[in-house]
């Protein structure tokens, strides 16, 4: 990955210094290598920090896809194993099984099982609690999208104003008759590094909208799931099938065994 990296920035680098020479020979320039088209180093500078934060922006963008999806916060396979062992009464095995898995899923489990002798309705208190948890600290890496996404504007007018700055300075030194080449490179980076910003702004945020909407509706399913698999320690509800209440073994040190209360 990292050979694959620095070889599509040096291919850029080398785009970013051979368009001027291309232009002055009067070949036609490509799409692309119009957006590095610039002898200023600071415009240099702004739009290659700017292109790495969309680098940054794309692989984070990856991450996050793998990271929220239903296999790994809220999985079939945890929630099977789970059942069974609560219908089969092995209460101790579901409560170290839950202890290890990441899942989120298994985090909200193991909060309510660890509660389970102090009644049903400390259960639900410690599920939810074990939810806020959770999500706060799931939710806590996406910020990084939004926060690429509000600053790359922010470079990208960096730019825009430093560009402006540029095209003023030679229109006042030409006694107002500037070069129109030189007068045409300030607007141009200003142009650019505003393009750039806006190429690593829109998908980020796109993107951790999405991620968020999509994390919430799988927290919110993980808890109903915690929930349907802790209801046969609800007095009075209605068990599942093959589960029926009956006493719980001893617990072990600190980790107390769950007591399904009688209907």
């Amino acid at each position: 990955m990292r050979r694959v990296l620095f070889g599509l920035f040096a291919g850029i680098g080398a785009l970013a210094f051979a368009s001027p020479a291309l232009a002055q020979e009067g070949k036609t320039m490509s799409y692309f290598e119009m957006f590095f088209w610039t002898d200023d180093i600071v415009g240099l500078l702004q739009i290659w920090g700017i292109i790495l934060m969309s680098a940054v922006q794309v692989g984070l963008s990856i991450h996050f896809f793998m990271k929220y999806r239903r296999v790994t916060l809220i999985p079939e396979t945890t929630y099977t194993q789970l059942e069974i062992m609560l219908e089969e009464k092995r209460y101790r095995d579901a409560i170290d099984f839950a202890a290890n898995d990441p899942s989120y899923l298994a985090r909200l489990v193991d909060g309510a099982l660890n509660e389970a002798s102090n009644g049903y309705g400390a259960m639900e208190r410690a599920m939810e609690e074990a939810a806020d948890a959770s999500s706060t600290k799931l939710m806590r890496p996406l910020e990084w999208l939004a926060v690429l996404g509000n600053v790359a504007p922010m470079c990208g007018l960096f730019g825009t104003v430093y560009g402006m700055i540029v095209a003023f300075y030679q229109l006042v030194q030409s006694g107002g008759k500037p070069d129109p080449a030189k007068l045409a490179l300030g607007i141009s980076t200003a142009l650019v590094t505003t393009f750039w910003g806006l190429v690593v702004a829109i998908p980020a945020l796109t993107v951790y909208a999405w991620i968020k909407m999509k994390a919430d509706a799988l927290f919110a399913e993980g808890m109903m799931m915690a929930e349907e698999l802790i209801s046969p320690f609800k007095p009075g509800g209605k068990k599942k099938e093959g589960a029926k209440p009956g006493a719980a073994p001893a617990g072990g040190p600190g980790r107390p065994a769950p007591k399904p209360a009688k209907a």
